[in-house]
């Protein structure tokens, strides 16, 4: 693969989704591969569909690597699990994908990487300060970009609003878990987002999520002071921010690499000044 591509890999409950993506432009670099998510979806199933579709792609050794998970992943460690098997918490996911895969992976918050997608090439592109982007579903994702940086496992669907998780009411599902028109689920809706401002005082806020093909509907009627807009990348951004996060957490391990060379040479040369003068 090209030094300008890396691969994406999206877990999620129903399938496991992957693309080559163009680091230049977040376009997809070949057709987007997907894979049903096995069932029961336990840790081995999954990483060795996981291993399917990266290996379907044949990635250098050098191509970096990342995969989206639906769940709090902190150091690598699962620490949730959403639309997989609760077996999967306390699970070393990037060290699994490595052992079935033979590559070496980023791992990242499904939710993050659909987030950091958006602020490398979607609706964030160029957007400096803090992003808030959330996936409106099942439940409310969460991701924050702050000055270009990722806040991982922000996990903002549960704050408290009225007594309940805020996902609760303000989430897609509960158009019908409630039977709410658009007025009462906008209502909802601008009970969570003024909250969100309250809190946080984002610079811009992204809406995605399968709902968001229907921004017209909703959000011309939030009254907030951040500018809310639409996801561009839709069911894209998962890969896309995987690619663009394993890009970056490359990039910044080969950095600590050559820092970490460049002062062990310098204490090595001490030491054989030190070594001279003593001889």
């Amino acid at each position: 693969m090209s030094k300008h591509i890396a691969l994406g890999v999206d877990i999620g409950g129903t399938g496991i989704k992957a693309a080559p993506v163009n680091l230049k432009t977040g376009k997809f670099a070949d057709d987007r591969y997907r894979i049903p998510t096995p069932q029961p979806a336990t840790p081995d199933a999954v990483a060795k569909t996981v291993a399917r579709v990266i290996a379907k792609f044949s990635p250098g050794k050098h191509t970096p690597i990342g995969v989206a998970f639906p769940g709090v992943v902190q150091h690598g460690i699962v620490k949730t699990a959403a639309n997989v098997d609760d077996s999967w918490i306390g699970t070393d996911l990037r060290a699994i994908i490595r052992d079935y895969a033979g590559h070496d992976v980023h791992v990242l918050n499904d939710a993050d990487a659909a987030g950091y997608g958006e602020y490398k090439f979607g609706a964030a592109h160029g957007q400096n300060g803090s992003i808030l982007m959330t996936t409106l579903g099942t439940g409310i994702g969460t991701a924050m970009i702050v000055d270009g940086t990722l806040v991982p496992n922000l996990e903002l669907g549960h704050i408290m609003i009225d007594g309940h998780d805020a996902e609760e009411r303000a989430a897609e599902s509960a158009r019908d878990r409630y039977g709410y028109d658009w007025d009462q689920w906008i209502a909802e809706l601008q009970k969570y987002y003024s909250e969100i401002e309250r809190l946080l005082w984002p610079d811009l806020i992204i809406v995605g999520g399968g709902i968001s093909k229907s921004h017209h509907m909703f959000l011309p009627k939030l009254r907030l002071r951040a500018p809310i807009v639409p996801a561009e990348l839709l069911n894209g951004a998962g890969i896309v921010g995987a690619a663009a996060a394993a890009a970056a957490a490359d990039k910044v391990e080969k950095a600590e690499q050559k820092a970490a060379a460049k002062k062990e040479a310098k204490a090595e040369a001490k030491r054989s000044k030190k070594a001279a003068k003593a001889s």
